[in-house]
C-alpha cells in the first residue's frame, strides 16, 4: 500500500473512531480531494475529531452539523434557515456564525484534551484556518449549500422511544396533576409573607457596584450590534460586560446551612469510587453570565442569562426524591430594541421550575385550541411593573428548595455582599488538578454526579436523567409537552409583546 493510500486509510479509521457523520458528503469529498489544502484541512479535522472522541471531551452545549464538521447550531440559527434560502449574503453569515460557534467549541475541546496532545494556540488557529477554508469551498458549491440548510437543525432533547414504552399517551395525565399541585404549592409561596422562616436569616447578595448604564446607551448598544445580515445583537466584549452589570439581579437567599450559599463551581479531588466532581466554592462568590437570544416576528431579541449554583438540594422531611449534589437557579431578561426589560423568566439548571415574570409589556398569550389537555404552557406566578432605568430585581430564593418565592426591585447598591460575573464560558473548561482542564459538562451535557432519584421515576416523559444539571442548550422545560428553554421562538408563542415606543 503507497503511503498516501495508508494516510487515507488512517484518517478514514480516525472519522469513524470520532463516531461522527464526519463520512457524510461533502466532507467525504474533501478527504478525496485532489486539492492538497482543501484535503489537509479535512484530515486535520478529522484527526481532530478522532482525538477528542478518544478523549471524551466533546462539548455538547451546540450542535453539530454531519458532513460539515467545521460547523455547529444552536436553535436560535436553526430558525433563521428559511430567511437563508432565498438570500446569499444571508446565507454567508449564517454559516459564518455556525463557523464561529464550532471555533469556540473547538477552543474548549482542545484545551480539555490530555496535556501535550496538541500544542494549544497552534491547533485552534490551524482549525480556524481549515475552518474558512472548507467553508468558503463549500459556500462555492449548490450541493453543499442545500444540504448545509437541510442539516443545520437541532434535535430536541425527548426520547420518543421513551414516551412509547413509558406510556406517555396515557400516564402524562397524572404528571400533568402533579404538576397543577406543585404550580398551587408555588402561588402559595408567592403569596406568603417575605419573612425567613425558622429563624433563618436572609442574605442579599448585590452584583457589583458599578454604574448601570442608561437607557440611550443600551439602545445604542442594541442597534449598533444587530446591524449584520442577519440581525442578531451581538455587542463586543466589553459592551456585553456593561450590559450584563446593568441588569444583574440581586439574591436574597434563606440561608440554613452551607447548601444556602452559592459561588463559583471548582473540581473536587473526589473519592476513589466517583472521582473528582464540580463543586461548589462558596468562598469564591461568583455569578455566571452569557447572552442568548429569542425571535420575535421579524426581530432577534437578546437576552442576558445568569446562573448561580448551590451546592446541593438537601433531602426534604417527605424523602429525598429531588435531593442531590449541585443546585442553581438560572435567571434572564428579554430586552426590548430601547433597553427596558420585557420579560424575566427562570430555570433551574436541570430545565425543572420553568417560571415567566411578564411586564405590563409582555402579554400572555392563552394555550392554543389544538394545544393537548395536558400540556405545559406558561407559569407566571408573579406579574411585574414596567421596570424603570436603574432598576432591576431582588430574587427571593427558599432555603434547601432554592425556589425562587417572590421578585422585588431595587436600584443602587443594595448590600454589602456582592457576587462576581464570571463568563458562563469558564464553565466549559476548568482547571483539575494541574496540567488538565476539564468541562463541568459531560458529552451529554449534563453534569456528572448530579442525578437524581426522580429518574428513576419521571423517564416516561422522554428526559434523559430528570433532574441532573445541565450545560445551556440542553434544557428541556416541560415534563408534559415540549418545550426547550433556548427555543428561539418561544417567548413568541407565549406572549404579545410590544417592542415600540419609550417609556413615557
Amino acid at each position: 500500500m503507497s503511503r498516501r493510500l495508508r494516510s487515507v486509510a488512517a484518517v478514514l479509521a480516525a472519522a469513524l473512531l470520532a463516531g461522527c457523520a464526519a463520512l457524510d458528503a461533502p466532507f467525504s469529498r474533501h478527504l478525496e480531494s485532489s486539492a492538497g489544502p482543501v484535503r489537509d484541512c479535512a484530515e486535520w479535522f478529522a484527526r481532530l475529531d478522532a482525538r477528542v472522541a478518544e478523549a471524551r471531551v466533546r462539548d455538547a452545549q451546540d450542535t453539530r452539523v454531519a458532513g460539515f464538521p467545521y460547523l455547529r447550531t444552536s436553535r436560535l440559527l436553526a430558525s433563521l434557515r428559511p430567511l437563508a434560502e432565498a438570500n446569499d449574503l444571508v446565507l454567508h453569515a449564517l454559516a459564518e456564525r455556525m463557523a464561529a460557534l464550532d471555533q469556540e467549541a473547538r477552543r474548549y475541546e482542545i484545551m480539555n484534551l490530555p496535556d501535550g496532545q496538541l500544542p494549544e494556540r497552534a491547533a485552534i488557529e490551524r482549525t480556524r484556518e481549515c475552518g474558512k477554508l472548507l467553508r468558503e469551498t463549500d459556500l462555492a458549491a449548490p450541493e453543499s449549500r442545500r444540504a448545509l440548510l437541510e442539516r443545520a437543525q437541532v434535535p430536541d432533547d425527548y426520547s420518543t422511544a421513551s414516551r412509547i414504552v413509558g406510556l406517555y399517551a396515557i400516564s402524562k395525565f397524572a404528571f400533568a396533576s402533579g404538576i397543577r399541585r406543585s404550580e398551587a404549592g408555588m402561588r402559595a409561596a408567592f403569596a406568603r409573607e417575605a419573612a425567613a422562616t425558622g429563624g433563618a436569616p436572609l442574605i442579599r447578595h448585590a452584583p457589583p457596584p458599578t454604574r448601570p448604564l442608561s437607557r440611550a446607551q443600551v439602545a445604542s448598544i442594541l442597534a449598533r450590534s444587530a446591524s449584520n445580515a442577519l440581525g442578531i445583537p451581538e455587542p463586543d466584549e466589553t459592551d456585553l460586560d456593561d450590559l450584563m452589570a446593568t441588569y444583574a439581579p440581586s439574591f436574597e437567599v434563606e440561608v440554613k446551612a452551607d447548601y444556602d450559599r452559592f459561588g463559583a463551581l471548582r473540581w473536587s479531588h473526589g473519592d476513589a469510587m466517583r472521582g473528582p466532581a464540580p463543586e461548589v466554592n462558596g468562598a469564591d462568590l461568583a455569578v455566571y453570565a452569557h447572552a442568548a437570544w429569542t425571535r420575535y416576528r421579524e426581530r432577534v431579541l437578546l437576552q442576558l442569562v445568569y446562573t448561580a449554583w448551590f451546592s446541593e438540594r438537601p433531602p426534604e422531611a417527605g424523602g429525598a426524591l429531588y435531593a442531590g449534589k449541585l443546585d442553581g437557579v438560572v435567571w434572564r431578561v428579554t430586552l426590548a430594541p430601547d433597553g427596558e426589560p420585557l420579560l424575566y423568566d427562570s430555570i433551574h439548571p436541570c430545565g425543572c421550575y420553568h417560571l415567566f415574570f411578564p411586564t405590563p409589556r409582555a402579554q400572555p398569550l392563552p394555550a392554543p385550541d389544538s394545544a393537548e389537555a395536558a400540556e405545559e404552557w406558561l407559569f407566571a406566578p408573579q406579574a411585574l411593573p414596567r421596570i424603570a432605568a436603574g432598576e432591576r430585581p431582588v430574587l427571593r430564593i427558599a432555603s434547601g428548595t432554592h425556589y425562587i418565592e417572590r421578585v422585588g426591585l431595587t436600584r443602587g447598591s443594595d448590600s454589602l455582599a456582592h457576587y462576581a460575573l464570571r463568563p458562563y464560558g469558564e464553565l466549559r473548561s476548568m482547571q483539575m488538578l494541574a496540567p488538565r482542564r476539564a468541562s463541568a459538562f459531560g458529552e451529554d451535557g449534563l453534569v456528572a454526579g448530579s442525578e437524581r432519584p426522580e429518574r428513576h421515576l419521571f423517564w416516561p416523559m422522554g428526559i434523559a436523567s430528570a433532574g441532573a444539571m445541565r450545560q445551556w442548550g440542553r434544557h428541556a422545560t416541560a415534563f408534559v409537552g415540549r418545550r426547550h428553554f433556548d427555543d428561539a421562538r418561544l417567548i413568541e408563542k407565549r406572549f404579545r409583546l410590544e417592542l415600540g415606543g419609550e417609556r413615557p
